[in-house]
């Protein structure tokens, strides 16, 4: 048995994926027919229709493209970039009967190829003879743009791999030309055949340094030097990514309102707000598919969640979770390996709670790291996470903040005369954060949730 029925070349223009094809057409059963599913034509520029399926026919139903190259060789493929028709990345990519080659070039390389490709009108050569050079304007805000647009078509790529148990065969611009490579290609695909040189019928059209192709040198070195190439910026996150969470969602019918509560921060407030704003109970225990209909039942419905600082979602988590009782095999596990007081009691005053509470912020930062044998709970998952995780199914229309909910919560309101309560009282907390507050607890919440600092702009708790 074959060890795929298909393949798909994921590639970006520039990248060498005309030279790939080409070479891979020279394989016995093998046929690559160019960008089946290019928007603007229908496997190579100027065409419309293939295989009998026209461009109009193949908007109506891409698949049926797929089954007619099935029909013309053993194992036929076709070039696929991320600006092509969505709908086939996500019927190739998470099957494993279709192999996945990918095809990379140095950004700056592809950037500047397509740029002289544009300004000269040709993309493809086969004779050295009629070459066409240019040199190219580097732009920066266009080439930081353009590598932000590979980097996400490469992510999304390495993500449907992993999730499905899958591998690529990675193939760089350099090796495009190395017969052993190319015949190693062919021996994963499971091809018997194997090539005695590349296709010649491509030329490279432009071989020189990068820095002699560009019309200003200096302008593009500098701005290279701007970006972070290896991401040292970037602040790790080996949180676990959360679901939309829709079953904890609650909805006001008659104001079309819905909520998306962060764990942790202010659900019983909110919620009691929407309570007397409504004047009658509130919708909840969502499924997606009851939240679907309750969304085209309700035009003009708005969404939205609250999010607070971080210190003070923590402390409030700490107090509610730990010290109040809740989670008792989470509360033994801390008191037995993490050095927990948690006794509670008339003899736990603020120096206590103040040892224990830094104790816990240290706990969330080596939790969230993944270094730690307690679950990452959603009381204390990190904010960002609980927001992305929203998206998965519905993104917010708004994002309130503590510190401004009341006014905030108003402007929610249908502009018909719908009274606007005032915000429940919050049950007093056994040690209030303002009587304990210093800067090694802020310090030891921005080491714990450093993306909820950055996302939401905290800086430092203001009783």
């Amino acid at each position: 048995m074959a060890r795929f029925d298909r393949f798909i070349l994921l590639a970006e223009m520039r990248t060498g994926s005309n030279f790939l094809e080409a070479s891979l057409n020279d394989l016995p059963g093998l046929r690559c027919f160019g960008e089946a599913f290019n928007p603007h034509f229908i496997g190579h520029a100027g065409k419309s229709e293939m295989l009998g399926v026209t461009m109009d026919e193949r908007a109506r139903d891409p698949l049926s493209l797929l089954a007619r190259m099935g029909e013309k060789a053993a194992l036929p493929g076709f070039r696929f970039f991320h600006d092509h028709d969505p709908r086939i990345l996500a019927h190739c990519l998470p099957d494993p009967r279709c192999a996945k080659i990918v095809l990379t070039r140095n950004p700056i390389d592809s950037y500047v190829s397509r740029k002289i490709a544009a300004a000269t009108g040709q993309w493809k050569l086969t004779d050295i003879a009629y070459r066409k050079a240019a040199r190219a304007e580097f732009d920066a805000a266009e080439f930081e743009d353009h590598l932000r647009r590979l980097q996400a078509f490469q992510i999304e790529i390495l993500r449907g791999l992993q999730v499905t148990g899958q591998t690529a065969f990675y193939i760089g611009y350099d090796d495009i030309n190395d017969t052993e490579v190319l015949n190693g290609l062919a021996a994963w695909l499971g091809l018997e055949g194997r090539l005695e040189a590349p296709s010649g019928a491509l030329k490279r059209q432009n071989p020189e340094p990068v820095t002699e192709k560009v019309a200003n040198p200096e302008e593009m070195e500098r701005a290279l030097a701007r970006l972070d190439r290896f991401n040292l910026s970037a602040t790790p996150n080996f949180e676990p990514r959360r679901g939309p969470a829709v079953p904890s969602f609650v909805a006001a019918r008659g104001l079309g309102l819905l909520y998306m509560p962060v764990r942790g921060g202010l659900e019983d407030i909110v919620q009691g707000w929407l309570r007397a704003a409504e004047g009658s109970d509130l919708l909840a225990e969502f499924t997606q598919k009851s939240l679907r209909e309750w969304k085209r039942g309700t035009p003009g419905h708005r969404t939205f969640t609250v999010v607070r600082h971080p210190l003070a979602r923590a402390h409030a988590v700490f107090t509610r979770y730990l010290l109040g009782g809740g989670y008792p095999k989470i509360r033994q596990i801390l008191q037995a390996s993490h050095g927990f007081d948690l006794a509670g009691g008339d003899g736990y005053g603020a120096d206590r709670f103040h040892a224990d509470f830094l104790r816990f912020l240290g706990f969330l930062k080596a939790n969230l790291a993944g270094q730690t044998e307690v679950r990452v709970d959603p009381a204390w998952a990190s904010q960002q996470r609980v927001v992305q995780g929203f998206a998965a199914f519905a993104l917010p229309d708004a994002v309130l903040r503590e510190e401004e909910l009341e006014a905030q919560l108003a402007t929610l309101l249908p502009p018909s005369g719908a009274a606007c309560p005032a915000l429940p009282a919050a049950a007093p907390a056994p040690v209030a954060l303002a009587e304990i507050y210093d800067r090694d607890l802020e310090d030891a919440a921005r080491a714990a949730y450093p993306g909820d600092y950055m996302s939401f702009g905290y800086v430092r708790w203001q009783p």
